[in-house]
Formats: C-alpha cells, structure tokens, sequence
C-alpha cells in the first residue's frame, strides 16, 4: 500500500562491472518504492563495465517496465553517469544510489522524510564507514576539496546516496566539459542542503572501483575544474618564496656593502635558487592545468555518449535522443508526462 502524498521517484543508478550485484538490488529496490513512492522508475546506466554488466540490466529491462537500461559508449566515470540519468529521469524526485549495495535500499524513505519541503539535496551519511583506512583517507580528502569548492559544511557528510528535486537539473542543463562533479552542479541551483544518518553496508562481491588514486584525481578535478583556489595558492606560495629570495638577497648584499665579506658557500646558493625556481615551475604547473581544460573545453569532448537504450520505448513513451544544446554530447530527452505510472 503507497503511502499517502508520496513523491514520485526515479533512481538513478551508475553501473560498472557490477553484474553480480543488480538483480538483489532490484529485488530489494522495488519493495521499497512502491510503498514509499506514488511512482517510480529505476534507470541504470551501464558506463562501459568489462563483464556482463550490461546484457543484466537488458534483462531486468524486459522483465520489469519501471526498468531502463542506458549503455554508454565507453567509460565516463561516475559522475558522468548520474548525469547522463539525471537528464533521462521522469519524476519530481531523484535518488542516487551505487550499484555495490553498501547503500541500503531500505534507507530511501529517510532520504524522502528528510527532504520535505525545507531541503532541495539530502545526502545519506554513513554511520560507520565500511572501507579500509586508505580509503577513508582519500575520501576525506575529497570532502575537504569539495567543501571549499561547495563552500558549505554540508560537504563534508557528502555520500552518492542522495536524494535532490529534480527541478534543479534546469541550472546546470547546459554544462558540457569533460570533467563532471554532481555535488558541485548541484549548488548551482540551490544552498538548501542537508544530511541524514544511514546504514552503510559490506560490500557483498567484488571489489571497489574507487581507488585511492581515483579519488585523489576527482578531488583535483573538483578543484581545478570548478574553483580559482590552486591560483590563488600558487600566487601566494609565488609570493612567499619571492619575498624569502628578497630577505637572502639583502642579507647577501648588505654583508658585501657594509664588511666586504661575500657569503661563502656554492650549495648554499644553488639551494636558494632551487627552490624558487621549483616555485616558479610549482605555479606554471598550476597555470597548465588551467590552460589544459580550457583547451578540452574549446575541444567540446563530449560529457558522455550513448550506445544503446534498453526499454527506451516503453519507459519514456515516445521518448527520443536527441543533442544537447551548445554541445555534441548527447542525451535521452524524454518527453512524456512525469507523472506516467510505473
């Protein structure tokens, strides 16, 4: 029995060798939706996994009409999934959730409770962390990166569970660079953030497709993607070194001017201009990366393409692909009635 005034939901979840894990998923899913959902949707977005990931959700696609399977055209990354399902998905409310099932299902419904009518993001924040100590070092480290492009504390109880309106795509319906960062996107809509307490489970197969590598990049690409902040730091460590060359300079010369005494001393001079030379270098680094984005913007490599749609016709009732504007990305634009039943 629904639930009186529930919202309609679409679950937009990104999937990558993860074959093992998606039909459990779907059977604990759907349960949970259609108790706590007036409608719903489950859209899977299959981001070039190398098992068998995708011929899963085909069958889970013709098994179950609330089911769509999109297939991108190779690996995008997370982020570039959930965005890619972001703009195919149908109803009022949207929840992300991994495909590895350390995100319980059966949390959704606080997701929604916590949403209301006060928020426009809730994320789910584990209580206890199940992942190894390097792990839980990077992801901090994200965090931290992306509260100080957020500039919200929220940021720091960030999660891939997360419920948000979907109403808030429209502020970033025209983005197109490469590098994605939902949680970013998102705050160009809204500051009404907002995070509740969940389970987080063990992972049951496989492994973790989050490296520590991996998540260092995203937190760099968070960083110099969609913030100044690496050029402001460069400018001050540019400063710093050039007033301590300055202080040495005079130290030098007011030897030589006042006693004739030349400071002795070969290492100690090519140390000096080492490191203000490895600052200089430090902040032509910083500068490059800047220029590098720029040129794969001006390159428009596409956000994400899409191979193949799996209960395309059926889901979206005369849904169609189409390109998105400004841009050679492409997307499902659906154009049937949110509120079709599931």
């Amino acid at each position: 029995m629904r639930e009186m005034s529930a919202p309609a939901v679409s679950v937009i979840v990104p999937v990558y060798n993860s074959e093992l894990s998606l039909a459990l998923l779907v059977e604990r899913l759907e349960p949970v939706l259609r108790v706590h959902t007036s409608s719903f949707e489950i859209i899977f977005v299959e981001d070039g996994s190398r098992d068998s990931s995708w011929k899963v959700v085909q069958a889970l696609a013709d098994a179950n009409s609330f089911i769509t399977g999109i297939k991108l055209m190779r690996n995008y990354g997370q982020h570039n999934a959930l965005l890619c399902g972001i703009r195919a998905a149908r109803h009022e409310i949207i929840v992300t959730i991994d495909d590895d099932l350390q995100n319980p299902p059966e949390e959704i419904p606080a997701l929604l409770k916590k949403l209301g009518d006060e928020y426009d993001v809730v994320y789910g924040t584990p209580r206890e962390r199940q992942h190894g100590f390097l792990r839980n070092v990077a992801s901090t480290v994200t965090k931290i990166a992306l509260q100080t492009v957020m500039g919200a504390e929220t940021a720091r109880s960030v999660s891939a569970f997360r419920a948000f309106r979907t109403s808030l795509r429209v502020a970033f319906a025209e983005y197109g660079g490469p590098h994605v960062s939902v949680d970013v996107l998102l705050t160009w809509a809204t500051n009404r953030f907002a995070a509740t307490s969940v389970r987080h489970d063990l992972r049951r197969q496989g492994r973790s497709n989050y490296t520590l590598a991996s998540l260092l990049k995203h937190a760099i690409n968070m960083m110099t993607g969609f913030s100044t902040i690496p050029l402001r730091v460069a400018s001050l460590v540019g400063l710093i070194f050039t007033g301590v060359g300055g202080v040495l300079l005079s130290f030098i010369l007011a030897r030589y001017a006042l006693r004739g005494v030349v400071v002795p001393g070969f290492v100690f001079l090519a140390s000096t201009i080492t490191i203000l030379s490895g600052a200089q270098l430090f902040a032509l680094g910083i500068i490059g990366e800047y220029l590098a984005r720029m040129h794969f913007r001006m390159m428009d490599k596409p956000t994400y393409a899409i191979m193949s749609v799996a209960n395309g016709a059926e889901a979206f009732a005369g849904g169609e692909f189409r390109a998105a504007p400004s841009s050679n990305r492409v997307h499902l634009h659906a154009v049937a009635d949110p509120a079709a039943g599931d």
